[in-house]
């Protein structure tokens, strides 16, 4: 059975959302405020959180940041803030999805589903499951990445960017498959997130993430993975 936890401090929404995900056959379990959140991750230690940045004790933003001190649970945001500031914060810190109030209950179960399924994807049987760099190495088969010895932590959303741009080397992937594939078909225009993240990945695999020699842009279309 998925684990979820709920971060919310608007009691009707929490109450929603446990009725919605309980009758889908969902474990839920439920926090307030951040600082309880970040207990019962660390107790229940859930498949996915739905996440709520404005509560009453510390920002939603501060709770990523904590989860993923040790953690790399998809994280959902669910926010009344609809600034693209707040959003990209939100993806910076370690969020894998955002979706601002008022939300379709449909949709966002669609959104919790596929962060699940991107958790939980297993590489495809005969590929090469190591692949080595001259910086880093990964391994699809472990779904880790080695650098100088030591496992890079990769969120849920870093890692299925990666995966894909890896399992496709030497081969331009655009910027519309790459959202399609990794967030889901409503994502094809939010060539944001594609920024956000490949900045990410740069600074945490690249020598020198300003001259990336693995991870490359070509302009106006899309990535591509060098070995």
């Amino acid at each position: 059975m998925t684990k979820v936890l709920v971060v919310d401090d608007e009691p009707q929404i929490v109450r929603a959302l446990r009725i919605n995900l309980s009758a889908r056959g969902y474990d839920v379990s439920t926090a307030g405020t951040g600082q309880e959140a970040l207990q019962v991750a660390a107790a229940a230690k859930p498949d996915v959180v739905v996440l709520d940045l404005g509560l009453p004790d510390i920002d939603g933003t501060t709770v990523i940041e904590g989860l993923r001190g040790w953690t790399r649970v998809p994280i959902i945001v669910l926010s009344a803030r609809t600034d693209s500031g707040d959003k990209v914060s939100a993806l910076d810190a370690g969020a894998d999805d955002y979706v601002t109030k008022p939300f379709g209950m449909d949709e966002l179960l669609a959104r919790l589903r596929a962060a699940v399924r991107r958790a939980s994807t297993a590489p495809t049987d005969g590929e090469e499951a190591v692949v080595v760099t001259a910086a880093f190495t990964v391994d699809l088969a472990a779904k880790k990445v080695l650098k100088d010895g030591a496992e890079v932590h990769l969120t849920p959303t870093e890692w299925g960017v990666l995966e894909l741009l890896v399992r496709n080397r030497g081969k331009l992937v655009g910027q519309k498959q790459l959202l399609q594939e990794v967030w889901g078909p409503s994502y094809a225009s939010e060539t944001h997130y594609l920024r956000v993240y490949l900045a990410q990945l740069r600074r945490k695999l690249e020598p020198q993430p300003s001259r990336p020699r693995h991870l490359l842009t070509e302009a106006g279309m899309g990535y591509r993975f060098e070995a």
